[in-house]
């Protein structure tokens, strides 16, 4: 297998899932936005402050023709990549596409844990951040549906969890885990669109 890309909201777990389902297929894992401050030094916040979201997405869509273009890799994308320009055909193009779908409710309890930078929720109080997730997966829907393969994330409250969805994944893609996991994945920090 070439590539796995792995799709959905911020907060869904596309990281964790991604890096898990990486080790136990033997491929490398990349996180786009990691990918994009390492070419472009600087953080992803930065880069939002600096172009805007509409500059961001340039910027975003420009990486993910490089980084899709890599071979034996699992690709976790941001939460609004799919939905920008042709975003999610060219993805569908490259190889399996996997939406990691959850509720609003639990991507909002899993972004209020979080403690990664997240410049499209920065200093939104919780009833705000429901509202906002809401409305956001709403207009995403369409874009993340598109994805060749569906995986409810909803109940990803733990390891042993992470662990039944990569396995659940694997059973989807018609994938055998690999014997051996990769020595690393391709991470610098921990910010988020």
């Amino acid at each position: 297998m070439q590539r796995i890309i792995i799709i959905g909201y911020m907060g869904a777990g596309k990281t964790t899932v991604g890096k898990a389902l990486a080790n136990a297929l033997g491929m490398e894992f990349y996180d786009l936005d990691w990918y994009i401050e390492a070419r472009m030094h600087k953080t992803v916040p930065q880069l939002f402050a600096e172009r805007g979201e509409e500059g961001f997405r340039l910027v975003e869509r420009a990486m993910l023709h490089e980084a899709a273009e890599f071979e034996g890799v699992v690709l976790s994308c941001g939460g609004g990549t799919p939905c920008f320009f042709d975003n999610i055909d060219y993805m569908n193009a490259q190889g399996p596409v996997v939406y990691l779908k959850a509720t609003p409710e639990v991507l909002r309890s899993h972004l209020l844990m979080g403690r990664t930078e997240r410049p499209l929720i920065k200093g939104k109080s919780p009833e705000e951040l429901g509202r906002f997730i809401a409305e956001q997966l709403q207009r995403r829907e369409p874009f993340y549906s598109k994805a060749a393969y569906t995986f409810d994330v909803s109940l990803l409250d733990s390891r042993a969890k992470v662990g039944q969805a990569v396995e659940g994944i694997c059973r989807m893609l018609g994938l055998k885990p690999a014997a051996k996991p990769p020595s690393h994945t391709n991470q610098p920090n921990n910010t988020k669109p």
